[in-house]
Parts: structure tokens; sequence; C-alpha cells
């Protein structure tokens, strides 16, 4: 079968999480057999950050951890036929120009053999609903939604049945505990500062406990501005900048544990929705401790998966209790692991994907109202 995906980036995870799944399943695709195709925009944003930052060098982790995939640019006037010829599935990710977005659907509606999905993996749908509304999806035949409140929001839409719930999920290939346990010191969080909607919380659940638990701190990510550079280090935060999502279980490997901050619209209007860190922390073999977050579709084990932490104060007591209690840390590990590798990897969401693909073959798709 031939995948043609269109992505904001493949090569570049600088601030774009969405290339940390679409690279596991990708891969998982390639060594099924599939044929895939990847499309990014010229001059795309994450790209240029990061070669802005860190020059060619920067995406050697990628290239070194995955020889087997790679993208094509393409500019404004470039034939969007073209890129789609011999198409068994089309997917374009929620991060594209509407234009492409809406000349796919034309070229589906046209009567293109392809099936053709949107994959919507972002809080815009409640945080930018009049933008996402924009979207032209009338020749699409469903959308993929990383979450169930996500995919409620786009059947109240008018899409009905043909909106599947697809969770982000870990790639084992890459993400395993090590294979030799080494010393393991303090906390890491590895995350993106953004926007400031998560401010508050990242103070409270993150950098007083690390403090007030005695427990180093490692904090790895981009978009940090001065100020937040400056609450750093008030809380003897050790800053080390972006780090490659393919280095990530390396670094959690030098650590005791990990933490879990949710955005709060991941919190609040779409509960249920993990970020990609935790499947990648719990794959990795790290305890992991998280702030308030309603698991209200039964993806893990609360309790046993990961600790739960109500405020700071709990937080703290949870990071003391894994420094002090190494039977706990590798129970939490264990039972992580366990349920990730049973229910959580990129080879089941390809296993999902196909399912929802032969769905669509028989009986056929109709396009959107």
């Amino acid at each position: 079968m031939r995948i043609v995906y269109f992505t904001h980036s493949l090569a570049s995870c600088w601030n774009h999480g969405n290339a940390h799944f679409l690279r596991g399943v990708l891969s998982e695709l390639v060594a099924r057999g599939h044929e895939v195709a990847v499309w990014e925009p010229h001059g795309a944003w994450s790209l240029a950050n990061l070669l802005a930052d860190h020059g060619e060098a920067g995406l050697a982790p990628y290239h070194r951890a995955y020889p087997e995939l790679g993208s094509q640019t393409y500019g404004q006037d470039d034939p969007v036929e073209a890129m789609v010829d011999g198409a068994d599935l089309v997917i374009v990710h929620e991060w594209n120009d509407p234009a492409l977005v809406a000349q796919l659907g034309r070229i589906r509606a046209r009567g293109a053999r392809f099936r053709l999905l949107f994959h919507d993996t972002h809080h815009r749908v409640v945080s930018e609903p009049e933008a996402m509304r924009a979207y032209d999806l009338s020749g699409y035949d469903g959308v993929l939604a990383f979450g169930e409140a996500l995919a409620e929001v786009y059947r109240d839409w008018g899409w009905g049945g043909r909106v599947w719930t697809w969770h982000e999920a870990a790639d084992l290939r890459r993400f395993h505990p090590p294979a030799e346990e080494r010393q393991r010191e303090g906390v890491i969080w590895i995350g993106n500062w953004g926007d400031g909607e998560r401010t508050a919380e990242l103070e409270q659940f993150l950098l007083a406990p690390a403090r007030d638990a005695g427990l180093p701190l490692d904090i790895y990510g981009v978009r940090y501005p001065q100020p937040a550079l400056e609450m750093l280090e008030l809380y003897g935060v050790r800053y080390h900048g972006w780090a490659a999502n393919a280095c990530a279980p390396e670094l959690f490997a030098e650590h005791l544990a990990t933490v879990h901050v949710p955005r709060r619209y991941y919190a609040t209007l779409l509960p249920g929705i993990p970020t990609i860190r935790v499947f990648e922390a719990l794959a990795s073999g790290i305890p992991l401790v998280s702030a308030p977050w309603d698991d209200c579709e039964g993806l893990f084990t609360p309790g046993a998966d990961f600790l739960v932490a109500r405020d700071g104060a709990e937080m703290t007591g949870q990071l003391r209790a894994l420094a002090a209690d190494a039977d706990l840390r590798r129970s939490l590990a264990e039972h992580g692991l366990t349920t990730i590798r049973a229910r959580h990897s990129c080879a089941h969401r390809v296993d999902e994907l196909l399912a929802i693909l032969a769905a669509l073959q028989s009986p056929p798709a109709r396009s959107a109202a």
C-alpha cells in the first residue's frame, strides 16, 4: 500500500510534538512493507528554528535513529496532484496551510482513488474553534482525533461515525529501558514553555516540589522567554535547551523520575488526552508522577502505571517517596512499561489505522456535508 502524509515537518521536532508519533508510525509502516511518502512545506518554522539554533548538526539524531525515513519539501506552486499520485491513503495533519487542506479535498471529491483523512493532534478546536472550522474538509473521508474529547467536538460538527479516536503512542524500537542500568539522579522534565498557559502549574507541580524534595531538576525544551529563564534560575534548575527527541530515552535513563504537567486545555476542556511524553517516558522505564489529569478514557492505571499528585505538597511527597524507595521506582517502571507494550505502541496504532482504512473501503465513504 502507498501512504502519503502531509506534515508540518518530519525532520524537525523543535516545538513540534507530532513529529515524535509520526516517525514511529511511519517507521512501523515501512517495517511492514508499505510504501511511505512524506511531504512538508518549504521553510517550515520548526525546521527553520532548529537550523537557526543548531545548524545541520541538529538533524543528526533524527537521521541516525530513523535511517529508513525521509521527506520531501514542496512550495506553493508545486502540483499537489503529483504528490498524491498512486496513493491508497492520504493523511493531512492539522498544522498545514488551509489552502493545501482544501485542495486535497477537492482532488478527492473529483474521484481520486485514495482515502483522505484529516489528523488533528492539537487543542485548537477548543482554543481557536473558528480557525479550525475555517478548514474546508468537505472532500475528506474522515478525521483522526488524538483523544475522545476531541473526537466528540468533530461529531458535534457533523462528522458522526466518520471520526476516529487515534491516540498517540510510543515508538518501542527507540523508546525502551536502557540495556544496562546506570546511576540515576534527580528529576527530569522534557517540555516546551509555550505561551505561558501553564506557568503557574509548572511552578506548583514541578519547580517548587523538586526544590522542596531536595532533588536536582534538569529541564530540556524550547520557547523559554526571559522571565521563564529567571524563574528556573530562582529555583536552581539546570536548563539545557532543546534536546532531540531521539535522545530522550538516554536522558530518561539518567534520572530517578519525571513529571507530567498537562497543558490547561487538556486538564479542563479536552480531558483524557495525555501528551506523548507520558507514553515515551513509561516506555523508557522511568517512574512518572502526574499533576491532576483525568484519565477518563482508561488509558492507564493511575497509582500503578504512575503516581498522581493533587497539589504541590503531594507532588513533593511523591518525589521524596520515589527518591527513597527503589522498590517503588521498580514497580512503577515495570507496570508502566507493561501497559505501553500491551496497548500503546506505534505498532498498535498502525493496527488501528489499517482497521480504519478497511472500514472506509466497504462501504465506500461519503464526503462530509
